[in-house]
């Protein structure tokens, strides 16, 4: 016996292409219902965008930086027979996050309701009521969008009919900036309980309205940061992908899906070697595995044509960096909104012009986790959304001048002098999501979630094109954020059967 399996694993085996976190989600629910898997990934550490930097005695998280549905992945440590307190320590963030406005004044937001209204009435104490009935709104947002449909498959054209009436009453087709607008009049408000589509590189002004269940879903559950980084959420899904009798392979790029009389049969490396399989989940971009992976098969909806027609999300810059001093001042989340929003976001998601100002999200981790920096230190990560790569920008030329303006704008407004106490530093690009990610254009999202690319309008759970091939991750149903993902994975429970049920 071998970590409590037999030497010869006969179970059904499952591929799984890609470590992200819909990746690593769906090895434990296809192990934990008796499937052999197999998690595939090409880079040199598991977690895909949340991997993790290390330098300098510093670490740096590469993506997601909080958690607002803990209990989907406490869901997970249960089907592996596991309690997830004995590996990872989840801490609330409260206030969740600062936004600070071009003004200079400020907004928190946080669980606690009376310092929410406290937080509206110093800025506008006519929306007051407005804010009240926004949020109840979201909170009915939360309950269909999320708890009801969050992890129910839309395979079939039927499954969007049934929900045209809920999603005609929750106005989906308003936009979530109308949809806010409608409520409070204060621009600042406006901008506070509108942003929320950028966290899944969704554009406020286009976003469905249906994204506005995010104000909701971070009071119910709240925001936690993971002690460690987020990275260590990675580490203890491989743990337990490993446990129950799977294997997490590093360095294995997958070249593409194989495929025999119209089914998934596994993968073939880069490496030239075949792996076969009898169900094949690919975790790494939608457009990357109908256009790259499936090369040469016969696609009767995602084919190439649809794919290049179809809209992206905005990509990002991230510029990580050390300081030789702590800037106790600065939260744990800090967003600063630029001079412009509607302007700006036309720039990212529509002109795709790399413009001269921007709004920025400031992530301070080691306020709370000092582990995370040498004594005495402080480790940030700053993000700037920006186009896409079919927008032309070079990356390659631009990286540096942006880094600087970037610095300049944090200088003048809640850094001051901080450049002289750099110790180390690093920048992420859109050629980083394209080159390492395998993203599309470079989109740090995949497709922009748009309510005409949602739900059976997204590519599927269950793949159109090929049988016995699953999608999970950002660019399938329900879409980007660790909420959505890791609910992409729990469909995988409806539609692929128990390993036991397969007769071998």
């Amino acid at each position: 016996m071998a970590d409590g399996w037999p030497l010869v694993d006969d179970r059904p085996h499952a591929v799984v292409i890609g470590s992200g976190f819909g990746g690593l989600a769906a090895a434990v629910r296809l192990g934990a219902r008796g499937w052999r898997v197999t998690v595939l990934e090409r880079l040199d550490q598991p977690g895909g965008r949340a991997r993790v930097h290390r330098q300098d005695g510093f670490t740096f998280d590469a993506g997601p930086t909080i958690v607002t549905a803990p209990h989907l992945f406490e869901e997970l440590w249960t089907l592996a027979g596991r309690r997830m307190a004995d590996d990872v320590t989840l801490v609330p963030v409260d206030p969740f996050y600062r936004i600070r406005f071009h003004d200079g004044s400020t907004f928190d937001c946080s669980t606690d309701a009376e310092a929410m209204r406290a937080q509206v009435r110093r800025l506008s104490p006519s929306d007051l009521d407005g804010y009240e009935r926004f949020l109840a709104f979201s909170k009915e947002l939360c309950r269909v969008g999320f708890e009801e449909l969050g992890a129910k498959p839309f395979s079939r054209v039927s499954d969007m009919a049934r929900i045209a009436p809920e999603l005609v009453r929750l106005k989906a087709y308003r936009s979530v900036h109308a949809l806010v607008a409608g409520f409070v009049k204060d621009e600042r408000l406006r901008q506070a309980l509108s942003f929320h589509p950028l966290f899944v590189g969704g554009n406020p002004f286009r976003a469905s309205s249906l994204y506005a269940l995010i104000a909701w879903l971070e009071r119910r559950w709240g925001v936690h940061y993971v002690m460690g980084g987020i990275g260590r959420l990675v580490e203890g899904l491989a743990g337990l992908v490993r446990g129950l009798g799977g294997a997490v392979r590093l360095n294995a790029e997958v070249e593409r899906i194989l495929v025999e009389n119209g089914r998934a049969t596994g993968v073939k490396l880069a490496s030239g070697e075949m792996i076969r399989a009898d169900v094949v989940v690919s975790n790494a971009d939608s457009g990357f595995t109908y256009s790259r992976l499936l090369a040469g098969e016969t696609r009767r909806r995602w084919n190439d044509q649809k794919l290049n027609k179809s809209s992206y999300s905005m990509s990002l810059f991230v510029w990580r960096f050390g300081t030789r001093k702590h800037f106790a001042e600065l939260p744990h989340h800090l967003i600063l909104m630029g001079p412009r929003y509607r302007g700006l976001l036309d720039d990212i998601f529509s002109r795709k012009r790399l413009a001269e100002d921007f709004s920025l999200y400031l992530h301070r981790p080691t306020a709370t986790d000092p582990s995370l920096a040498p004594e005495g230190c402080d480790g940030f990560y700053v993000l700037s959304p920006v186009p896409n790569l079919l927008g032309g920008a070079d990356w390659t030329q631009e990286a540096e001048p942006y880094r600087q303006r970037v610095a300049r704008f944090l200088d003048q407004t809640v850094m001051r002098g901080f450049e002289r106490e750099i110790v180390t530093s690093t920048v992420t690009t859109p050629l980083t999501f394209r080159d390492d990610f395998l993203s599309p254009h470079g989109a740090a999202f995949g497709l922009e979630p748009v309510l005409t690319q949602s739900a059976w309008f997204r590519p599927h759970n269950v793949s159109e094109e090929v049988q016995n091939l699953f999608l999970v991750g950002a660019g399938t149903h329900p879409g980007a954020g660790l909420p959505g993902v890791l609910c992409s994975a729990k469909i995988l429970d409806q539609v692929v059967p128990h390993a036991t049920s397969l007769v071998r």
